[in-house]
This record gives structure tokens, C-alpha cells and sequence, in this order.
């Protein structure tokens, strides 16, 4: 990283910077384009909490936050929980720090929040990010979310 990297809400003036952003052809399928997220986030904007990440003047990553969602079955809010939805960080960008960084600006504004732990869910398989996860002291529930291994990290 030359600075300190920063976080931005999407406006009308970075929107196409935004959708821009590519991650490595190989992990295309691994995550959803940004312009995918920016859709789930308007048609749910109480839940999703969608950033760019800059370097300067640099666009290198996006990440899209949920908080407080209940994960419980029967609505009775006793699996209340928080985390990283999406993690795009631009192909040329990558191994810089900044997934890192993504992760780290999540937990602060979870714990903002009153929250205690981040989850996350990622495809398996040696050519998805669960070692940068694991790297980073997120453990395996033993949950799937659909295809995608969840993990959490508990913030203190």
C-alpha cells in the first residue's frame, strides 16, 4: 500500500469506477460483480452496507457489510448476526493488503454496532479465499450457506 487505504460511500461520481472494478478472471466465479451488489443493495438497503475501498486516489477493492441480520429459522432472533457479505479487491491490487484492510474496517464498524463477531462464506476449494480467511483467525462453523463454508471471527 503507498497510503492509507479508505473506505467511500458510492456516489453518482465513482458509480462507473465502481462496476468497473474487476477481480482476477480466475475468481470470477468465486464472487459477484460489484454491479450485482450495488443491485442487492438497492432493492435492501437496511441491510447492506456497500464501500468502496481507495488508496489515494486509487479505486482497489469494493466490500458490502451486513449488520444485524437474524439467521435464525423461526424469526426469534437468537442467531442475530453480522459480517462481510461481498470482498472484490481489483485484480492488479491484490496481495497489497487490502482484503486485510476490508476486513479490518468491517469488524471496527460491526463492533461500532455493539456486535461481538464477523461472519463470512466463501467457496472451498484451493482456488477460493479460504486461507486468507482462516489467516486471518476466522474459524469453520460447520455450517454451508448454500455451497459457501461459513466462518466467524470473534471481535474483542
Amino acid at each position: 500500500m503507498t497510503t492509507s487505504p479508505r473506505l467511500e460511500k458510492i456516489t453518482s461520481g465513482n458509480f462507473d469506477a465502481a462496476i468497473a472494478l474487476k477481480v482476477r478472471p480466475d475468481q470470477d466465479h468465486l464472487v459477484a460483480p460489484v454491479v450485482k451488489s450495488l443491485a442487492e443493495a438497492y432493492v435492501q438497503p437496511d441491510v447492506a452496507w456497500p464501500r468502496l475501498i481507495f488508496d489515494g486516489d486509487r479505486l482497489v477493492g469494493f466490500l458490502m457489510a451486513f449488520f444485524d441480520i437474524d439467521f435464525a429459522d423461526d424469526g426469534t432472533r437468537t442467531d442475530v448476526r453480522s459480517g462481510l457479505w461481498r470482498l472484490n479487491i481489483a485484480a492488479a491490487e491484490q496481495g497489497r493488503g487490502y482484503g486485510r484492510f476490508a476486513v479490518e474496517a468491517v469488524a471496527t464498524e460491526i463492533r461500532r454496532r455493539g456486535g461481538t463477531r464477523l461472519t463470512v462464506c466463501w467457496h472451498p476449494g484451493e482456488d477460493g479465499p479460504e486461507a486468507f480467511y482462516l489467516g486471518l483467525g476466522f474459524r469453520l462453523t460447520g455450517e454451508m450457506s448454500g455451497d459457501q463454508r461459513v466462518g466467524e471471527l470473534e471481535l474483542t
